[in-house]
């Protein structure tokens, strides 16, 4: 969190010294995403080479696009503020603080997924938020800025009061997917708790004594967006055409995932190296709501409700056009 906002402090210089335009656009471009089948378009992307293909349909040949994982969307959000990435893949709550602290200088391109999120705990005591207590751990990607940082705070409001939205803040400790996953499967580990993400949630399910807590459509009240790809105005002005190629790269991508979820599975094993099986995965992909695969903003002007309520955000956005480019104005967001 100190390094997310040591970055924010110097980005006058950081965006200055990093996004200077050139008459030409980039053909190399580093894209990031966190671990986890949510980011499955940017899988079906990667191994379909689909926004090098649409970049060559409109006019810009040799593309070569590099995908970086970061565990977590603040590790994302320094990158793409130092200039060491170009394009990131992260959730809404990073989104909607990058917009406001750099005063409209990072935008949302498009978004590829909506599916729930789901609290999970091996703890028998805990089986509602209410059970939280002190000392309890609740592993989160990113501590505060996290989607799931957020809807804890979101829901602390809703059951405690406005004036007890941090109530849980303390109890949140920041690891990784893989590494909660990990550290609820260990039963000496402090960690009980994780708000965890698809495929994660699912597997968790399925060790002994864990079970559901709350999810993210409990919270605020239906889709949330979970994935978005964002990057820079400057990056966006200099580049069209790769801004295009995403947009027509992510639709086509959720198009396959759709049209055939098997093979769309096969290309997140290999690029992830994750070992659940294909006739897993597209288990997971029969859950309620996990083909939510959607390229429009859903819930975000709620995440920005709240973040600007409780001051995190210091200007409210009129409406979620705000926080994104003029590209994605025609999509059905909200």
């Amino acid at each position: 969190m100190r390094g997310f906002l040591r970055c924010l402090t110097a980005v006058g210089i950081t965006l200055a010294g990093a996004f200077s335009a050139s008459a030409a656009e980039k053909t190399e471009i580093s894209i990031t995403r966190q671990p986890g089948i949510l980011y499955l378009a940017s899988h079906v992307m990667e191994t379909q080479k689909l926004i090098e293909k649409h970049a060559a349909a409109d006019g810009l040949q040799d593309v070569k696009v590099e995908w970086r994982t970061f565990s977590g969307g603040g590790a994302q959000t320094d990158a793409l503020l130092s200039g060491n990435v170009d394009i990131v893949n992260t959730g809404t709550g990073n989104l909607l603080l990058l917009w406001d602290r750099t005063r409209g200088k990072v935008k949302g391109i498009v978004t590829n997924s909506a599916q729930p999120v789901i609290m999970v705990s091996r703890d028998p005591r805990i089986q509602s938020l209410k059970d939280i207590q002190a000392g309890d751990k609740i592993a989160v990607p990113t501590v505060g800025v996290s989607t799931q940082a957020i809807l804890l705070q979101m829901a602390a409001a809703q059951m405690y009061g406005d004036d007890q939205v941090h109530k849980f803040d303390a109890n949140t400790v920041q690891l990784g997917h893989p590494d909660a996953m990990a550290a609820l499967a260990n039963q000496t580990h402090e960690v009980k708790n994780h708000f965890s993400a698809p495929p994660f949630q699912y597997l968790e399910l399925k060790q002994q004594g864990v079970h559901k807590v709350i999810d993210s459509r409990d919270i605020i009240g239906g889709e949330l967006t979970q994935g978005t790809f964002f990057t820079t105005t400057q990056f966006a002005s200099a580049n069209p055409t790769i801004i295009r190629a995403v947009r027509e790269a992510t639709a086509e991508a959720i198009d396959l995932i759709k049209k055939d979820p098997k093979s769309a599975a096969e290309a997140y094993k290999t690029v992830s190296g994750d070992k659940t099986s294909v006739d897993d995965l597209l288990a997971i992909l029969n859950e309620p709501h996990m083909m939510e695969f959607r390229t429009d903003p859903q819930g975000t002007m709620k995440f920005a409700a709240h973040l600007y309520k409780i001051g995190t955000l210091k200007t409210m956005p009129k409406a979620w056009t705000d926080y994104y480019l003029p590209e994605a104005a025609d999509l059905n967001g909200n």
